[in-house]
């Protein structure tokens, strides 16, 4: 059986493949789509982060495939019902990056509530700005989560040790469950109106994009932050600069964007607003983590034709 590693994956996952017997794995980080529709149809598994797409054209090319496993939790760069048509297995690695992400939730809270980057990039052209930057407590105050699944239940885990009220929204999360982690389960509307931080925790779907746009943000509670780590889309980013140049809301901070990388968009240019480059995922651990994950789900998957996590099956 052959497997191609088309975005990078850490050594551990690797080795794995490499240790298998009757597994051959070739890694190619570098391919464009053309290269790699070229090559596809020679692998028995395809392993892939963000960066590669899994298109319908692509899929009619990999006459061989059996299964594509994302090191990560998205699958918005996957076309499902083309794999599930096609019978290729999809399948992500759920829990290996939820308490790396739920960490970097909980950092952009800190950071937007004390006006940490602005305060480093102030001292750092050699200023003391003091008085300008006064920020704010975390304590007592309220959360909204949208989402409250593997990430979302982290962070509310950790919020709650910073003595934070957490309330949350999720349709498909029943309210005692919810409950059971401490979180007031509320509609939509009343996250929207009673949160004084919101963070984002869902997939991106026709459902979930714009779900933050100029009618919802504008009905937030006034000065509160909103936080998204999940997806990018979700947010609408325009309408986000918006609402925080009009000083509706206190802040927002971004970890994922419409477009990756995003380029200088006009959100940039706002003092209450601070981002990262999808950093959500990127420690050692969790990279460790979700290539460990992925390359046994995919080692067990094309021995036994089970494995855990796959999403259409």
């Amino acid at each position: 059986m052959k497997i191609l590693v088309s975005d990078p994956l850490s050594n551990v996952g690797i080795e794995i493949f490499k240790n298998t017997p009757g597994i051959e794995v070739d890694v190619k980080t570098d391919l464009t789509p053309s290269e790699l529709e070229d090559i596809i149809g020679d692998y028995h598994a395809l392993s892939i982060r963000s960066k590669t797409k899994v298109t319908k054209e692509l899929l009619s090319k990999a006459k061989n495939l059996k299964v594509v496993g994302r090191a990560g939790i998205g699958l918005d760069n996957v076309d499902i019902p083309a794999a599930t048509k096609a019978g290729v297995a999809v399948m992500n690695t759920p829990f290996g990056n939820a308490i790396t992400t739920a960490e970097h939730t909980i950092a952009m809270i800190m950071a937007l509530s004390r006006n940490i980057p602005r305060a480093t990039a102030t001292m750092k052209d050699g200023k003391w700005e003091k008085k300008n930057l006064k920020g704010r407590e975390i304590y007592q105050k309220t959360l909204g989560l949208v989402g409250i699944g593997n990430i979302g239940s982290l962070v509310a885990e950790r919020a709650l040790g910073l003595k934070m009220k957490v309330i949350g929204f999720d349709p498909y999360q029943p309210p005692e469950s919810i409950k059971k982690m401490g979180i007031r389960p509320v509609s939509f509307d009343e996250i929207l109106a009673e949160s004084d931080y919101i963070s984002i925790h869902t997939p991106k779907t026709a459902e979930t994009t714009n779900l933050f746009n100029k009618e919802t943000l504008f009905k937030m509670k006034k000065g509160a932050m909103l936080i998204n780590c999940a997806r990018g889309g979700i947010v609408n980013e325009d309408d986000l600069h918006d609402a925080l140049k009009a000083n509706h809301l206190g802040g927002g901070a971004l970890d994922v964007f419409v477009t990756e990388p995003p380029g200088k968009i006009c959100l940039m240019d706002l003092d209450n607003f601070i981002c990262t480059s999808h950093l959500g995922a990127s420690t050692y651990e969790a990279q460790d983590n979700v290539a460990r994950d992925v390359a046994n789900q995919i080692v067990e998957y094309l021995k036994t034709g089970k494995a855990p996590n796959i999403v259409n099956q």
